[in-house]
């Protein structure tokens, strides 16, 4: 599901709110009853929303992400913004880590015409879409392969991870809690992420705005550990508010 901008905007509604009636959506939004409950069955079939009667809340789930499949059609446009920003801020001749992710694959498409990268990364489908880049040296890390998505993770991952430092670290992450960390569900990922951000001399976070106030069980790190965060929408409070207290600057790569 790619939400339409109404969608979008009611998804970001509930996800400031934690939850929110029926009633109070379809006021706040100015359309009918029926116009929002087609909109959260849509939603909540795509797993971003949970009902209950007479309203929706977050999904509650910290243990388990979306489907791999489901997450490449969401926030599509979104997820292309991102990358076409990210993209234009990375330099020729650049080493870069890429992590698993959907959108960190956003940005290895808009990377194919970049000259001289050098990406180590832990994400077959990066490595795939790369390879179509004659100059793109490709360097994938060892470990066990996650068949849903793709991606290496464990301690031979994490091993290999540490024999470099890189330029940049083009991250992504499952979603920010308002306490500003940053959390993921798989544990074996998330030490692999840490890595990652260890060993880049600057971390750059790649994010749609669905994941803020998105739960999660497994602490990756803190706002603090990042250099830039790049999203598609302005976030709700209190995340401007707590980058800006890090010094860590916020592009909102608009439509």
């Amino acid at each position: 599901m790619n939400p339409n901008p109404r969608q979008a905007e009611l998804l970001a509604e509930v996800r400031a709110r934690g939850s929110a009636t029926v009633e109070a959506l379809a006021e706040r939004f100015g359309v009918t009853l029926q116009t929002v409950r087609r909109d959260v069955k849509l939603l909540a079939e795509a797993g971003l929303l949970s009902r209950f009667h007479g309203g929706v809340r977050l999904p509650g789930s910290t243990t388990e992400n979306i489907a791999y499949r489901q997450r490449q059609a969401l926030h599509a446009d979104g997820k292309q913004r991102i990358a076409r920003a990210i993209a234009q801020a990375v330099p020729a001749g650049s080493s870069l880590f890429m992590n698993i992710g959907t959108t960190v694959e956003a940005v290895a498409h808009e990377l194919l015409q970049h000259r001289g990268l050098r990406v180590i990364t832990n994400n077959l489908n990066v490595a795939g879409i790369l390879a179509d880049n004659p100059d793109c040296e490709v360097i994938v890390t060892g470990g066990l392969l996650r068949a849903r998505d793709r991606g290496l993770i464990g301690e031979a991952t994490v091993d290999f991870i540490r024999q470099f430092k890189v330029d940049i670290a083009v991250i992504g992450i499952s979603g920010i809690e308002a306490d500003g960390t940053l959390r993921d569900f798989d544990f074996r990922e998330v030490k692999v992420s840490q890595a990652i951000v260890a060993q880049s001399r600057e971390v750059w976070l790649a994010v749609d705005a669905s994941k803020f106030n998105r739960p999660a069980m497994v602490e990756l790190g803190r706002l603090s550990d990042l250099d830039r965060v790049y999203t598609d929408a302005a976030p709700p409070e209190p995340y401007a508010q707590l980058l800006a207290e890090v010094d860590v600057p916020l592009v909102v790569a608009a439509g």
